[in-house]
């Protein structure tokens, strides 16, 4: 299906990408230090699954029709802004975080981890935009179905980016872990949590706007 030199520029694409910053790293690296090593992985998963969701949907054409209408793409870009203020504003002021006994008896459940990280994704349509312009440069029409390259080369895309970041997730619960036996710098953990997710939020909304 993919020709030998192709699949490893691929893949060369990639691992530079996979090691860029970027919102889905910052997003799993928060909740690794506010929740632990646990909620880092398995934020890594939802993002991971957010990702599954843009590969079929670029394969598919419905990015593409989302991303041609401007009320469509709006509507994406503000839902996904507000859900990462949300975010933002509970981590900052949720009081348990000054006493650790009660915050982990108020921890977000590792599903709602899973559900956020999905929703940050899946919420991103600067997502949508990188699926749609990179997969087809790597697709080629003469080795066979265009939408089944795409999917294929999604799915690699996705199973090597969440290791990295199930990796990043991992370390950053263990930072998170350590600060917080000090429970005033699990205070400022908190803010900092808080205040990327906002800062996340304002990006979404400022680098996402239409030309």
């Amino acid at each position: 299906m993919f020709d030998p030199s192709t699949l490893a520029l691929f893949l060369v694409a990639v691992t530079v990408l996979m090691v860029t910053p970027g919102p889905d790293l910052l997003f799993i690296t928060a909740n690794g230090i506010a929740q632990g090593p646990r909620a880092g992985a398995v934020s890594a998963l939802g993002v991971g699954a957010g990702a599954i969701v843009h590969t079929f949907a670029a394969a598919l054409g419905i990015s593409a029709l989302v991303l041609a209408s401007p009320v469509a793409f709006d509507l994406v870009r503000y839902a996904g802004a507000a859900y990462l203020v949300w975010l933002g504003i509970q981590a900052i002021r949720d009081p348990a975080m000054l006493d650790l006994r009660v915050a982990a008896a108020r921890r977000r459940s590792l599903w709602a981890v899973f559900r956020g990280g999905l929703a940050c994704n899946v919420l991103n349509p600067k997502v949508a935009v990188f699926f749609i312009a990179f997969l087809p440069q790597f697709a080629d029409p003469a080795q066979g179905s265009l939408a089944l390259q795409m999917v294929v080369l999604g799915l690699i895309l996705t199973i090597v980016a969440t290791g990295w970041n199930t990796a990043v997730g991992l370390s950053s619960g263990g930072i998170g872990r350590y600060l917080a036996r000090r429970p005033r710098v699990a205070r400022l953990q908190a803010w900092i949590s808080g205040l990327i997710f906002i800062a996340l939020a304002v990006r979404l909304v400022l680098v996402g706007q239409r030309a």
